[in-house]
């Protein structure tokens, strides 16, 4: 195997598993330690990877997706499997928060289609826009300052509004999850204030996120992850993770 093959098999295997460890790969691609240590070194200059001892981890990132125009239309699948399992821990007769949050546009879809007899409260303008033909579900929307993405509204205004109700579910979105600086993170502080208000108006908070969210950083915290109830993901975690979600004690769900 050339080295340039192997450099790519390490990103992928770190992408994957989040960490690794020279040993293991040294015994994986049957090459020397010091051969391994080259490579991390190699792809560390390249941003591809930390080197830590022993091993690497992968780099958090920042993407800095604001606007929802940003986000629409990735990680499709993802957010699917997110909202199918969302909708499954909905109950009839739940009044529930829709946070601004793409995976919540799939949510809602879904919550339509299946015609269900619950409340929606919503400062999103595209859970909003989803309600084109008559259904039971009932929808309340909150006005107040356009966000800095411009999907939905934030500020003192909304989050009067919010403190009004107690809600039995709050599904939120989040641009990224440190799990051992114990951070949910979005982009503004607007933002934030709101987040923190839904979440302190409701029984039970869930984050919705792809596991890939797990190396990535927003700009401000607006949770600790002990805070939530669980966690929904699009796909099953890989070890590493699932024990730092258990040690928060709260679930998680994919």
């Amino acid at each position: 195997m050339l080295a340039s093959e192997r450099h790519e098999k390490i990103v992928e295997i770190l992408n994957r598993e989040g960490s690794v460890l020279v040993k293991d790969l040294s015994k994986k691609f049957d090459v020397t330690q010091d051969s391994i240590r080259k490579d991390l070194t190699i792809l560390e200059r390249k941003g591809l990877l930390k080197k830590t001892y022993g091993g690497a981890v992968k780099v958090r990132t920042n993407i800095h997706d604001l606007y929802v125009s940003q986000r629409i239309g990735k990680f499709t699948k993802e957010k699917n499997r997110i909202a199918e399992k969302a909708l499954s821990l909905i109950e009839e007769g739940d009044v529930i928060f829709l946070d601004i949050s793409t995976a919540n546009i799939e949510l809602v879809k879904l919550i339509v289609q299946a015609n269900l007899k619950i409340t929606i409260v919503t400062n999103m303008i595209d859970v909003m826009l989803t309600f084109t033909s008559p259904v039971d579900t009932k929808l309340v929307f909150l006005g107040g300052t356009l966000s800095r993405g411009r999907d939905g509204f934030v500020g003192t205004l909304t989050n009067n509004q919010i403190k009004e109700f107690r809600f039995d579910k709050a599904f939120m979105g989040s641009a990224g999850v440190d799990l051992e600086k114990d951070c949910v993170y979005t982009y503004a502080v607007d933002d934030a204030m709101t987040k923190k208000a839904i979440m302190e108006a409701s029984n039970k908070s869930y984050v919705m996120l792809e596991n890939r969210k797990f190396s990535i950083d927003g700009n401000y915290r607006y949770s600790t992850v002990g805070e939530f109830e669980g966690f929904i993901l699009d796909s099953k975690p890989e070890k590493e993770i699932k024990e730092n979600i258990e040690r928060y004690g709260i679930q998680w769900f994919a």
